[in-house]
C-alpha cells in the first residue's frame, strides 16, 4: 500500500470515528451506568445491557440475539467479569454483522461482466436518496467509471432539479423528462443512452412514496420490466436508502420497502450528528440485506463503503469499562 493510500485510509477512518462519536458516547455512557458497582456479568447486568441496546436503537429482536449469545458465553466460561464485557460485545456484534452478509464492501467497485451495471435506488423522500446517488456517481467516476443518472422521481420537481445539480457537480449526464412523466419511460431512456454511450454504471432515482404500498410495488415492478427491454437482467442492484438518524422509523421503512420490492442492498445515511448508529446493527440483522454504504456528512467524499471491522472498531474505540 502506497503512502497516499495509507493517508486516504487514515482520513476515511477518522471520518468514521467522528461520525460515530455521538453513538459511542451515548452507548458507553449508558453501559458504564448499567454495570456500576458490579464486577461479574450476572442476570442483573444482562437485564441492564438489554435495556442499553434497545435504547441505542439496535432493536428488540437483535438485542435478544446478542444477549442470548453473551449468556451462552457466560454459562460456558463460568465467570465473566464486567471488564470483559466490552470485548465480548465487540466480538458478538462483529460476528452478527458477518453472519448477516454485512461484511466488507470492497470500495466503489462493480462486478465484472455486467455493463452497464444498473442500480435502482429506492427510499422515502427526505432520507438523502438523491444526495446518496450524487455521491455514488462521484465515487464511481473517481474510480474511472462512466456514469449515467436517471431522474425517474418525476413527481417532485425538486428531486429532478437536485439530481441535475449533482450531475453538474460531478460531471455526469442526467436523463430527465417533463414533470409527471412516466418514471419507467425515464428509466428506459436512461438505459438506452447509457448503452449507446458505453456507460459502466447507471443510477436510477425513483419516487419515495409509501402511502400506497400496492401503488409503489406496481410502479417499481413496471420500471424493472421496462428497463429489462434494454438490459435484460436489470436492475442488478436495488438499493434502499435509509436515514439512520430516524432510529426505529428506519426499521419500518425497511419493512415496507422489502415488501414492495426485492431490495438487495442498503445505504444508511446521516449517521453523523446522531446517537442512533446502533440502527445499522439491527437493520442488518433483521433484514439479512447487506449494508453497502454509510453516510457520514455532507461532503462528496463522506459516503463510505461499509467495512464491518472498521465500523465495530469505531463504535467501540479504546473504551474500557
Amino acid at each position: 500500500m502506497g503512502f497516499f493510500s495509507k493517508l486516504f485510509n487514515k482520513e476515511k477512518k477518522e471520518t468514521l470515528d467522528k461520525g460515530l462519536e455521538k453513538t459511542k458516547e451515548s452507548f458507553f455512557g449508558k453501559l458504564t451506568h448499567a454495570i456500576a458497582g458490579k464486577s461479574k456479568v450476572d442476570d442483573e447486568v444482562l437485564d441492564n445491557l438489554e435495556e442499553v441496546l434497545v435504547t441505542s436503537d439496535v432493536g428488540v429482536d437483535t438485542t435478544l440475539r446478542i444477549i442470548e449469545r453473551i449468556e451462552t458465553r457466560v454459562a460456558r466460561d463460568k465467570y465473566v467479569g464486567t471488564g470483559e464485557l466490552n470485548q465480548i460485545l465487540r466480538e458478538e456484534i462483529a460476528a452478527l454483522l458477518q453472519e448477516n452478509n454485512t461484511g466488507d464492501t470492497e470500495g466503489f467497485v462493480i462486478p465484472e461482466g455486467k455493463k452497464p451495471y444498473v442500480i435502482m435506488v429506492v427510499g422515502v423522500n427526505g432520507v438523502g436518496k438523491t444526495t446518496t446517488i450524487g455521491k455514488l456517481a462521484h465515487q464511481f467516476r473517481q474510480a474511472g467509471k462512466k456514469v449515467y443518472l436517471g431522474a425517474a422521481d418525476t413527481f417532485r420537481a425538486a428531486a429532478v432539479e437536485q439530481l441535475v445539480i449533482w450531475g453538474e457537480r460531478v460531471g455526469v449526464p442526467v436523463i430527465k423528462q417533463q414533470m409527471g412523466s412516466d418514471p419507467a419511460s425515464v428509466a428506459f431512456d436512461t438505459l438506452s443512452s447509457a448503452v449507446a454511450n458505453d456507460a459502466d454504471v447507471v443510477l436510477i432515482d425513483t419516487a419515495g412514496r409509501l402511502h400506497n404500498k400496492k401503488g409503489l410495488m406496481d410502479e417499481l415492478s413496471k420500471i424493472k420490466r421496462v428497463m429489462q427491454k434494454v438490459v435484460p437482467d436489470a436492475p442488478h442492484d436495488v438499493m434502499l436508502v435509509l436515514d439512520g438518524s430516524t432510529g426505529q422509523n428506519a426499521f419500518e421503512q425497511a419493512k415496507q420497502f422489502t415488501i414492495a420490492t426485492e431490495v438487495t442492498s442498503m445505504a444508511i445515511t446521516k449517521l453523523d450528528g446522531t446517537a442512533k448508529g446502533g440502527v445499522v446493527i439491527g437493520i442488518s440483522d433483521q433484514f439479512k440485506i447487506p449494508v453497502r454504504y454509510i453516510g457520514l456528512g455532507e461532503g462528496m467524499d463522506d459516503l463510505q463503503a461499509f467495512n464491518r471491522a472498521e465500523f465495530v472498531d469505531s463504535l467501540f474505540g479504546n473504551n474500557q469499562l
